[in-house]
Formats: structure tokens, sequence, C-alpha cells
């Protein structure tokens, strides 16, 4: 079996899930007037938002799918959505339970997002259209950043400054200029939703595509009329939202598991731009998405599928809840100290106590400055990450993986429950020792040497030139002159300079104690069990 249109009867046969809507159909509405177009084509939005669209689609709730586009990397969309008909097979792999697979059909057309690709007039024609409702956004918290680690504007975001809207390249500049193109058709609302995995994500997408606008404004490529659509909400939303739903990298015993099943053509390709992506995903089973309720021009019911809408007040503390302490601080946690300790499966990671300790610590410390949203309580979601979700064996998910862009995810992870702390007359910083064992752990990470002291590669991070440059003479003589104080000070990092803070001599005095082999596993353990 291929995974096409033409072989869905075939792939029915076979007792798998495929969509009870005329795919075909929905496609050809979908372009003709679309209503919904998602910018990242990657995992978590085919093994989930996608999902989302098809189970509406599958109940007769809706007849539209989506329009996926990607501005980063050109093959995910000619080598994986084209030859399948913009189909993905999805896997849902739940623990001691054998795996669910299901055709997911919601994406109607997946398209390049460059200005010198053809695709782009299409997507002009697409914004220019009354009928677009939202567009949505899982490209990476650092798919928003128009500035680099020194605060200054990227070379990239300069040109696009000064070529203005019929010449850019950085994502946010690419959808300003097509929300210049709705602005010009004739004002029309639009949603504009990201379902990033960070903290504020609406407001970080709302300040960078304002800030392309105005620097447009200035050298008048754009009128005032354009910055007024852009800050009205009546006409132009950039609602909140939390995403949350581990879709690892296509692992090779779901592939072989497919390939059973009788699919072909169905093996992961790494890109040049260095994506590893399947016609495949693979996800767990828990999943929460909670968007702020404010679409000018209406919305899918995605509420009926099980999204929570609700106000920007509650979505921020939700994702609070989640980001800075009921997960995605114990992921990181577990990812740089699994890739110190020889680890290559956070689910094998939850077998060691110290390990599991450290984390439920992390969990403890971060609670305590946690307000509850009310529609999810942050007890029962803590209780599930750490019993269910993360010693799920069946996610096939790395600490090499989650280790990915460390140094984007430590403000929010840590940094926001600092800040708390700081803020708190009730609690003190300096009664923190679980935050700070995960920080020197990553800042012992940032040496490339294992726990053996053997060399290992760093995942990707677009501060690892920086970082590993701080760290050399660390790295050459394993010994520490306070090097580390460069990093600890570094307000964008940590969101506040902790080097002169109780923790953060905590985070030096921990890092000493993991540079001689064994140091790591060592300290880890000594701390936890204090």
């Amino acid at each position: 079996m291929n995974l096409n249109i033409k072989s869905l009867p075939e792939i029915a046969k076979a007792g798998i899930q495929v969509p009870e809507y005329d795919v075909k159909k929905m496609q050809e509405e979908t372009v003709e007037n679309p209503i919904w177009i998602h910018f990242g084509a990657g995992n978590i939005f085919r093994g989930y938002i996608a999902r989302l669209q098809d189970d509406l689609l599958d109940k007769g709730l809706a007849s539209k799918g989506i329009i996926a586009c990607d501005t980063f990397d050109d093959e995910i969309i000619q080598k994986i959505y084209i030859p399948n008909d913009n189909l993905t097979l999805l896997a849902t792999l739940a623990a001691n339970k054998p795996t669910s697979y299901r055709v997911v059909g919601s994406v109607a057309q997946g398209l390049v997002c460059h200005q010198d690709y053809k695709d782009y007039k299409t997507m002009e024609k697409y914004f220019s259209n009354p009928s677009l409702q939202m567009v949505s956004f899982t490209i990476t918290e650092k798919g928003y950043a128009l500035k680099d680690i020194k605060g200054e504007y990227t070379p990239l975001v300069q040109d696009d400054f000064a070529n203005g809207p019929s010449n850019v390249k950085h994502a946010m500049s690419l959808v300003c200029s097509l929300l210049l193109c709705r602005y010009k058709a004739g004002k029309y609302p639009i949603a504009i939703v990201s379902m990033d995995n960070c903290s504020h994500n609406g407001e970080k997408l709302m300040d960078s595509v304002l800030t392309v606008a105005k620097k447009w404004l200035e050298k008048g490529y754009v009128d005032d009329g354009f910055i007024s659509y852009l800050t009205d909400e009546t006409k132009v939303s950039f609602p909140w939202s939390m995403i949350d739903k581990i879709t690892p990298r296509p692992a090779k015993e779901v592939e072989e598991e497919i390939e059973k099943l009788g699919f072909t053509n169905m093996s992961p390709i790494t890109t040049a731009r260095h994506t590893y992506i399947a016609p495949f995903v693979n996800s767990e089973v828990s999943e929460y998405l909670v968007i702020e309720d404010k679409f000018p021009n209406g919305r899918p019911c995605l509420e009926k599928a099980g999204v929570y809408f609700t106000t920007r007040e509650t979505v921020n503390k939700v994702e609070t809840m989640k980001v800075t302490t009921c997960l995605n601080p114990l992921h990181t946690a577990l990812a740089v100290s699994g890739c110190l300790l020889g680890y290559t499966s956070i689910a094998s990671e939850m077998e060691n106590e110290d390990l599991v300790k450290l984390i439920k610590g992390i969990g403890s410390e971060g609670m305590k400055v946690v307000v509850d949203p009310g529609i999810i309580s942050p007890q029962k979601f803590l209780d599930e990450v750490l019993y269910v979700r993360l010693p799920n064996k069946a996610i096939p998910d790395t600490p090499q993986r989650i280790a990915t862009d460390t140094s984007q995810k430590v403000p929010v992870r840590y940094g926001e429950t600092i800040k708390a702390y700081l803020a708190s007359k009730e609690l003190n910083e300096g009664d923190l020792k679980f935050i700070p064992l995960a920080i020197a752990t990553w800042c012992r990470y940032l040496l490339a040497l294992n726990d053996e002291l053997q060399p290992f590669e760093l995942s990707p991070d677009p501060m690892t030139p920086v970082l590993t440059k701080i760290v050399e003479p660390i790295k050459e003589s394993m010994k520490y002159n306070g090097e580390l104080k460069e990093i600890l000070s570094n307000t964008t990092i940590f969101g506040t300079d902790i080097s002169k803070l109780e923790l953060g001599k905590k985070v030096e005095e921990y890092f000493i104690s993991m540079l001689e082999k064994d140091g790591v596993k060592k300290t880890i353990h000594e701390v936890v069990n204090a």
C-alpha cells in the first residue's frame, strides 16, 4: 500500500482508520475558499492540530481542511506532503497497548512559503480571500525572534526592514507582507494564532509582526492605516494558546510495524536543513490545546474536538503551569542529564531513582508559585506527567531531541519560577536546590563531554557558538575560574542576573563538583538525597 488518496479503500480494508469524508472534494473546496492556513508543517501540526480538524470533518462538523505551509524547509512539502497527497499516517503510542493507526486527511494543500517560489502567489491569493478565518503557527520559539543574543536585529531581518514587503526572507516578515495583502484587499478580519510551546506566544507573534510593519512605515513602504489594522483586535487578533502533546522523531520500531502492515515508501528522510521527517507521525495519547477565544472572522468549532477555548488570563495560567512547572522544566532536566549520562530514551531515565527525584523536586519547587487555572488541575497534570507520560516506553523520545534549543527554553522553564520566588514575600530563592541543580547540569552539558569525560555532540541550539566559547577554558583544563558568571548574569537566558543570587552560587558549586569523572551522577545523587 502507498499512502495516497487512491489507496484509502485498500488501507481501510487493512483495518486502519481512514477519513470518512471525501478527501478530494474537501481539498477542492478548501483551496477555493480557505478558512485556515498553518505555518510550520512538522510533526506537532500533522500529529495533533491537523487531526483535530480531521475529527470535525469526520463528524460532519466542517467541510474544509487546512492549507499547510513551511517557510523553513521546502523539502518537507516537496518530499513528504506532495508525494502522499498531503495525507499523514498517525501512530498513537499508548503504554502497554497496541499501537493504533489512523490516516489524517485534513490537509488540503502543502505550500512552500518563500517569495521566490510560485507558491507565494497562491499564499497572497489566500490571504486576500475574505473566507480566511485563522492563521496558526508551530514554527518554534526561535521562529519569532528578530534579534540575536546581543539584542541586535539579525542581518536577515535588517535586510527585510530595508527591502520592504516585496523582498523578504524572515518568517515574520513574510507574514507581515501577507497581512499587507489582506489589508489592501479589503481590511478583512482574521485571527493570527501562535500554537507554539512558549510563554505568551501570541504576544511574541504580535510584537514581531508589528515591529516589521512599523519599520516599513518608517521607510514609507506602508501607511498608517496598516498599523491601525494590525492593532485593531476587531480586525486582527493575536490569541494566546497553550499546546501540549509529545510527537517525537519518527521511530524505527514504528516504521518497521508500518511496513509489516503493508505500507511502502514510508521511511524517514533527512532534509538539507537537517529536518528528520517521515510520511508517518508517532505520538503519545495525552494532549492539551487551550486557546484564547478571540476570532474576529469566526473559527472552526474545535471545542467539539477537545480544544479548550477560554480567556487570555486562563490561557496564561495553564501555560505557566505547564511550561514553568509541570512538564517543560522536567523535560529539560531529563534531556541534559540524559545526554551526559548516556541515555537514549526519556522513558529509560524514569527508571533512574535519582533522576526521578530530581524532576519531582523541580515540580515541587515550581508548584509553590503556580496559580490553578481552574480548567486543568496542576497536581493532576503533574501526576500524569510523572507517572503516565514520561515513563511510557512506547514513546521513542530521546534526551537528544529534547535538548535542542535549550538556551531558548531556560528563560521560561526556570527563569519564570526564579522570578516568582524573588517577587514572593513568603519564599526565598536561596531555598531552591533542584532548579539550580538542573541549571548546573545544563552548564556542564555545554562542555560537550559526558560523565565519562568523553566527547559527544551537542543538540542544535542557536547559542551554541557563544556558550561553548565561554566554557572552552573549563573544558581544556577541567578547572573552574568563574567563567560561568558570564552565562549566569545573562538576563536574556535567565530573565534575571542569577550570578548575584544565592541560587547562582549553588549552580557554580554543583557545576564544580560535576567536573570530575562520574561527577554528574555523583552530584545529582548527593543533592537529591540530601
